[in-house]
């Protein structure tokens, strides 16, 4: 059928959600969005002003939590408004928010991976770590990321401008969503679907696998540890990582892999999904993968109490 396009000015967006939700959901939202900045904004502060912490380890977890807020502020903000019957969004801030998601997902999956490869040299090649991982090999390496990323979410960029709307400007979603545009686009083309197959392959299960294979090498690693608190420590550390991980790869991965391979979900199941993977591990990355470090918890107490000092005079 031929249609005409309309031109969109701006997109609704429609967040399935009953009031009685709306009443627990908004404020546990904010409490989530303030710990996430809280606790990310201080990890990059630290870590900027502590030049002992300004080693690969610490720079990969300082980007992390600036991907971290910066996915976080551009999901979460607009899910609250929505909540609050705020629920219209511009053309173009819309098509950024699209894109943002989906770009700030694949880095940060192959920032993790990045992160895994770092700990496996550190604890299974100590010796050769100091040639093997310095600042500039992982700066270089964080830059040549982003430019695998661009790379492949560049069709995406070309796919939102063929879109045309001819029947409505209803997003059935929380936020702006690639799936959810894709769906009430009338120009419909199996590519806009299609795509999600090689990127789930590149940017999901390629990375996921990564950190499996280098976590189980530790894992062996530190089977041989003597000492049983050692090897205690190094099992806690990597299950606490792996959970982070896993709550942002899994459902992410799979609503991605599914929608790819043509499964219809509910919205229910991919909103469920996609919200989760992008909300929870940014405010429980600053927990993992830096509070319980003692360099890091030791430095954010010094520049407490200098600031308590700072007061005080």
């Amino acid at each position: 059928m031929n249609h005409s396009s309309v031109s969109i000015s701006e997109f609704v967006l429609n967040c399935e959600i009953n009031s009685q939700q709306k009443s627990y959901t908004t404020p546990i939202l904010t409490m989530v969005y303030l710990a996430t900045l809280l606790g990310n904004f201080l990890v990059i502060v630290v870590i900027k002003i502590n030049r002992h912490l300004q080693t690969p380890m610490y720079i990969c977890i300082a980007i992390l939590a600036i991907i971290d807020l910066l996915n976080s502020t551009n999901i979460t903000p607009t899910i609250i408004a929505v909540l609050q019957d705020v629920s219209t969004v511009q053309h173009g801030l819309c098509l950024l928010q699209t894109i943002l998601v989906l770009y700030l997902e694949a880095v940060e999956s192959l920032l993790l991976a990045l992160m895994a490869c770092d700990r496996y040299v550190a604890v299974v090649h100590p010796l050769r770590y100091p040639s093997l991982i310095t600042n500039k090999t992982v700066l270089c390496m964080i830059l040549i990321l982003n430019i695998i990323t661009a790379i492949f979410i560049f069709p995406y960029m070309v796919f939102v401008a063929e879109f045309s709307f001819c029947n409505t400007n209803v997003l059935n979603y929380c936020f702006c969503d690639y799936v959810s545009m894709v769906k009430i686009a009338c120009n419909q083309d199996p590519k806009y679907l299609n795509i999600f197959v090689p990127t789930t392959i590149v940017f999901g299960a390629c990375p996921f696998a990564l950190i499996l294979v280098s976590y189980f090498r530790i894992a062996d690693a530190a089977l041989k540890i003597s000492s049983a608190e050692g090897k205690n420590k190094v099992f806690n550390t990597l299950t606490t990582h792996l959970l982070v991980v896993g709550l942002f790869n899994v459902p992410i991965l799979t609503s991605y892999a599914l929608t790819g391979m043509g499964v219809k979900l509910s919205t229910e199941a991919y909103s469920t999904m996609i919200i989760v993977g992008n909300i929870v591990p940014p405010m429980l990355n600053p927990i993992i993968y830096s509070f319980r470090n003692k360099k890091i918890k030791g430095s954010i107490q010094k520049l407490f109490k200098g600031t308590k000092t700072h007061l005080e005079m």
